[in-house]
């Protein structure tokens, strides 16, 4: 493939470019060619080298030296020999057969060797941060909840090991994840994203304002000064599900009356949407440390007095002393680490 200015296009940037593949951020291949970004990759992908090479766009050298033998062979081989190269067409037919599949395979191995890669790379500094400007530009779809107000939604997977689950929607509203809108999505392994993506990705952006709605942006620059931008387990308090609690739950009524909770058709599971009024009672951090305040004060006095308690050796040589004991016959006694003394 190439591009418009006639230069080739790189395995990446075409893999990117795929019906289904707008949820990848291209990975560098700085990142790739970090021996230690790739660790424990070999054993989980079949034909591994062969696959790095494609995703690099590094020929294979082995094609260089066959082809090197071939014209050297074709040097030496007279005419009579080349009409017996000729009967052994068939057998090269299927000498190219057999690379024909065998790159079909390797394919398949570098989109999963890629997949895995790309999990990596957007937990990384430049990764998480080309992720960032596609959230920004909407790249994600929103959330089709009614009541999260169109919210960006990022992409997650369920499970970090390949081939168990498709890519996800979650939403930083209400704290859900969705099936993509788009068929074409739901081939994509969830395990190309990872389930550390979406939560790094929330408190590496904080500034984010994720009650506003995708069409009033998403940056915190044009809320009013006397706004709440107090932390909480660190993000913004006002941050933390924004489409949950009171007024963003859905009553069903018949007639103006609300359903009974017992009812067979009531509002059940109903309290994975409930929030709490004041958020900061889930900051466990501060109240762990409030509780245990004097716990921490009654440990610092105890070592203290567990310092004065301790016995001080008396100065003097101890084997001069245990000498002159025993030579005017008095019982010889011995000093315990402990302090007490016993007769021997």
């Amino acid at each position: 493939m190439s591009t418009s200015s006639g230069a080739p296009e790189s395995w990446i940037s075409s893999f990117c470019a795929l019906l289904g593949h707008e949820y990848f951020a291209e990975v560098s291949e700085e990142f790739i060619e970090d021996d230690f970004n790739l660790t424990g990759l070999q054993t989980q992908v079949a034909m591994y080298k062969e696959a790095l090479e494609m995703i690099l766009d590094i020929e294979p050298e082995d094609d260089d030296e066959e082809d090197d033998d071939e014209e050297e062979d074709e040097e030496d081989v007279s005419g009579d020999a080349r009409d017996s190269l000729g009967a052994r067409a068939p057998g090269e037919r299927r000498h190219h057969s057999r690379i024909a599949s065998d790159l079909s395979v390797i394919e398949s191995s570098a989109e999963m060797l890629y997949g895995l890669i790309h999990q990596r790379f957007i937990c990384s500094r430049a990764g998480i941060q080309q992720m960032s400007e596609k959230y920004e530009l909407g790249h994600f779809g929103v959330c089709p909840r009614t009541n999260c107000n169109q919210t960006r939604t990022l992409p997650v997977g369920l499970s970090d090991i390949p081939g168990e689950d498709t890519v996800k929607l979650f939403c930083p509203s209400c704290l859900d994840v969705y099936v993509p809108p788009n068929s074409r999505f739901q081939t994509v392994d969830g395990a190309f994203f990872g389930r550390t993506f979406g939560g790094l990705f929330l408190l590496t952006f904080p500034e984010f304002d994720l009650s506003k709605s995708a069409t009033e942006g998403v940056t915190n620059l044009t809320r009013a000064p006397t706004d709440d931008n107090s932390m909480l387990n660190g993000v913004y308090a006002r941050n933390v599900a924004p489409g949950l609690g009171p007024g963003k739950i859905y009553q069903p009524k018949i007639y103006g009356f609300k359903v009974s909770e017992v009812a067979r058709s009531g509002p059940r599971m109903q309290w994975l949407r409930n929030k709490p009024v004041d958020v900061t009672v889930l900051d466990e951090a501060r109240h762990f440390a409030a509780d245990h305040a004097d716990s921490d004060d009654d440990e610092s006095m105890s070592l203290n007095s567990g310092r004065a308690a301790t016995r001080r050796r008396p100065q003097g040589n101890a084997r001069l002393r245990q000498q002159r004991q025993a030579q005017n016959g008095s019982p010889m006694t011995v000093e315990p680490t402990n302090g007490a003394e016993s007769e021997l």
